[in-house]
């Protein structure tokens, strides 16, 4: 096996990442080939983009999927959307966006200025979010990528761009919240995998070098408190909330409601 073909070491990752290197395995290699082949990759890339990463990959084999059924599929619902490529070069280039959209009773907005900020995927919905900053009303919104009828790009001047962004940040700060997660020293081996849990997350690793314990802080908005909370009892006894006093909380009522299911009853 190649030797680079698996890392798990934080700090070589860490490294790794800050200086704009990434890892990829032979097998992600296979699945990137394989998209590649998917009739959206083409809303997905720039021509010139595609064409360069087939190339890369030509040597490489696809991922075998022989063998695999797909049973009781529901309707298949594209993963990428054709607003994305241009919502994302908007947020690049800094731009205010003029959008309209159905609202929840199903009719067409006014169509209204705002700065887009960032481009969310739920993978359980699988549905696309747009997060901008409405300049008329100046809240931070969330909208459906499908719930949108139109988007056209304009221009911004940068003192502009700097106060909106400055303002979402703001905004954000008023809703972030944080909580500290140690991973128990026996699970250090598992930390990518513990990690990639909280892969969604932004998030801040540190290590005690005295106490051989990592711990990870954890920077998410406070309606996602209860996603986090579930991760967390996904990863079971491999970690530990030690700061963070609601979701320390909630853990707590959500165990003692669950273990009161099953305690045994006298008489």
């Amino acid at each position: 096996m190649n030797p680079f073909e698996k890392i798990f070491n934080y700090q070589i990752l860490s490294r790794l990442e800050n200086s704009g290197t990434m890892i990829i395995t032979q097998h992600e290699r296979g699945w990137l080939k394989l998209m590649l082949g998917h009739p959206a990759a083409a809303s997905a890339f720039e021509p010139d983009t595609l064409h360069k990463l087939r190339a890369i990959l030509t040597q490489d084999p696809s991922l075998d999927t022989d063998g695999l059924l797909h049973k009781a599929a529901s309707k298949e619902r594209h993963v990428y959307h054709p607003y994305v490529r241009l919502i994302r070069q908007a947020i690049m280039k800094n731009a205010v966006l003029q959008i309209s959209y159905l609202n929840k009773s199903g009719e067409a907005s006014p169509s209204q200025a705002c700065f887009p900020y960032k481009l969310e995927y739920s993978m359980v919905k699988r549905e696309w979010y747009l997060l901008y900053y409405q300049i008329s009303n100046r809240r931070l919104m969330r909208s459906k990528l499908e719930k949108l009828l139109g988007l056209v790009e304009l221009k911004c001047t940068e003192a502009l761009s700097e106060q909106y962004k400055a303002s979402i940040h703001t905004l954000l700060s008023r809703r972030s919240v944080s909580a500290d997660i140690l991973i128990e020293p026996e699970y250090n081996g598992e930390l990518s995998r513990i990690l990639y849990a909280f892969s969604c997350f932004e998030k801040e690793v540190s290590y005690a070098a005295e106490a051989n314990t990592y711990t990870i802080r954890l920077f998410f908005d406070s309606s996602d408190s209860e996603f986090v909370l579930s991760k967390t009892r996904f990863l079971g006894k491999r970690v530990r909330i030690v700061e963070g006093e609601h979701l320390k909380r909630r853990m707590l009522e959500s165990a003692t409601k669950a273990l009161g299911r099953y305690a045994e009853t006298s008489g």
